[in-house]
């Protein structure tokens, strides 16, 4: 997730409460449907709001260069944990994604260096719709400080075609197009269910490609 005016605390205690249903503890099916299909091959990547770092371990172990933040210190104490465990190599940073100097900040001088205009595929699961009611443009700041010249990114976020109480953030197919079109040329835009703990069927989401104007 990215960070909010409620501060990294209020979102350590979410997960420290096991109240984030956004924590699955799934691999995106969505992500893996989209390497494969479009055939985006190992690059320098950076996925935007990680939580405990399960994409960005299953975007190491498939050969990317991996790097990722989270507003959440204690999500990513648990995605360093994760990637030892599994013996990926993954550079993550406690950050808010909303304030690019803070990122830069918390990937120190190298990792810095490594990311700076030079991530060739970015993946947004769930950040981009948290990240606009607190401030899109610098939210976007940080996404054109990373993409590369022609980077590739994927954002999965809720659907405004599908009203329930609860559930992620929601944003319309015209919201996605305008917020992100000077950035980004969008390839395609669909819709597609994000999954819930256990493998269920969860809320109905947008998955979008997009590519670095």
């Amino acid at each position: 997730m990215s960070g909010n005016s409620k501060g990294p605390t209020h979102w350590d205690q979410r997960y420290l409460s096991r109240d984030a249903p956004w924590n699955s503890g799934l691999v995106s099916r969505e992500l893996i449907r989209v390497l494969r299909e479009e055939r985006i091959s190992p690059c320098r990547a950076f996925e935007l709001g990680c939580g405990t770092g399960i994409n960005a371990v299953a975007l190491a172990q498939r050969g990317f260069d991996v790097s990722a933040a989270d507003f959440s210190p204690v999500a990513i104490e648990r995605a360093r944990t994760l990637a030892v465990d599994a013996g990926a190599a993954v550079r993550f940073a406690a950050a808010d994604l909303c304030r690019c100097e803070d990122l830069r900040a918390a990937l120190g001088t190298d990792g810095a260096a490594a990311c700076e205009r030079h991530c060739s595929f970015l993946f947004d699961r769930g950040c981009y719709h948290c990240a606009r009611r607190v401030n899109l443009a610098s939210f976007l700041e940080t996404v054109d400080w990373l993409a590369a010249p022609d980077a590739r990114l994927l954002v999965l976020c809720g659907n405004a075609n599908e009203q329930m109480e609860h559930g992620p953030p929601r944003v319309t197919e015209m919201e996605i197009r305008e917020e992100w079109g000077q950035l980004f040329k969008i390839e395609w835009l669909r819709e597609f269910r994000f999954e819930d703990r256990g493998g269920v069927p969860g809320p109905r989401g947008w998955s979008c490609l997009m590519t670095r104007r």
